[in-house]
């Protein structure tokens, strides 16, 4: 049997989302001009009607409870959502405003993501971001993020996902290394260096390599090296410049240690493969204004960046 709830309270709503983003009923009772004991009030109906305790409350404080943190994170995007619709129809949303979060892993973060932060600020004057950068993979409505940026196809078709650029990728030595071990050409004599392999934070198993030929065969190949680097691109590279062996990187990421001479690039005649990077976001949410800016200045912003060397 279905449940029939009362017609949603959107003040108790943002009573509950005040106190909740505070910490306290009394500093939200402060921030918007009411009483302490009508704030509880409010959110104590909220919960009779709901069904579930919202808050944890000690003398000193209120935590939310996991249930309370769920709802929160829905509430919230319904109310974004409430006044995107308005700005809308004022003609204000023109000017994108609030806060935009955002989750990009390590290696994107710092080459791609950091860089186009100040333009896009200073395009957006009314836009704050938060920006997390890890390689963990996020959960959307748990961790409050707007949007995430990754390696590869989204896993989860609930995910709206954007294709960024295709990364091109090559293996690189350092001078010294090369001149200790020699230059490979070909896909045995990488049997007879020292490889630094890249081991995947997400699968915990190390990543293939990717060539193609110069006859045009692609070629996945995968081996097992004493040298491994698990969930940090950025060391496999500081690995490989100091003369630690070989290593398959970005492009994108290789560029200054090569320009630096500290990395020299090798078989280049095998490069030509690539892997995608995303931006993802759930389908059922609405892009606020600020959101979707972020997003087309990203995209803007990789373009030329992401063009074939």
């Amino acid at each position: 049997m279905s449940r029939e709830f009362d017609p949603v309270q959107l003040s108790s709503i943002e009573l509950f989302c005040k106190a909740a983003e505070l910490g306290s009923f009394t500093r939200a009772a402060e921030a918007l001009g009411l009483t302490p004991a009508s704030v509880s009030r409010s959110i104590g109906r909220l919960e009779t009607r709901l069904g579930v305790r919202l808050f944890n409350r000690t003398t000193r404080s209120v935590r939310l409870t996991t249930e309370g943190a769920l709802y929160r994170a829905h509430c919230q995007q319904a109310l974004e959502q409430i006044a995107e619709a308005e700005r809308a129809l004022t003609g204000q949303q023109a000017e994108p405003r609030g806060l935009v979060r955002v989750s990009v892993g390590t290696v994107y973060g710092h080459h791609r993501v950091v860089p186009m932060l100040p333009g896009f600020m200073a395009a957006h004057p009314g836009v704050e971001v938060e920006l997390d950068v890890s390689n963990r993979n996020v959960d959307f409505v748990e961790d409050g993020h707007d949007l995430a940026i990754r390696l590869g196809e989204p896993p989860d078709s609930r995910l709206v996902s954007r294709l960024l650029e295709d990364a091109s990728v090559g293996i690189f030595g350092s001078p010294g290394y090369l001149h200790r071990r020699g230059r490979p050409r070909t896909v045995d004599d990488l049997r007879h260096h020292d490889l630094i392999q890249f081991v995947m934070p997400s699968t915990g198993r190390p990543m293939s390599w990717i060539l193609r030929t110069p006859e045009g065969q692609d070629i996945d190949f995968a081996f097992r090296s004493r040298q491994r680097v698990h969930g940090d691109v950025l060391a496999g590279v500081g690995w490989a410049a100091a003369g630690g062996g070989l290593f398959q990187t970005y492009h994108f990421v290789a560029h200054e240690a090569v320009k630096s001479g500290r990395l020299v690039e090798v078989m280049p005649d095998h490069a030509g493969r690539s892997r995608p990077f995303h931006v993802l976001y759930p389908q059922n949410r609405h892009l606020s204004a600020r959101v979707r800016a972020f997003v087309q200045y990203l995209v803007a912003a990789v373009a030329p960046a992401a063009r074939p060397r």
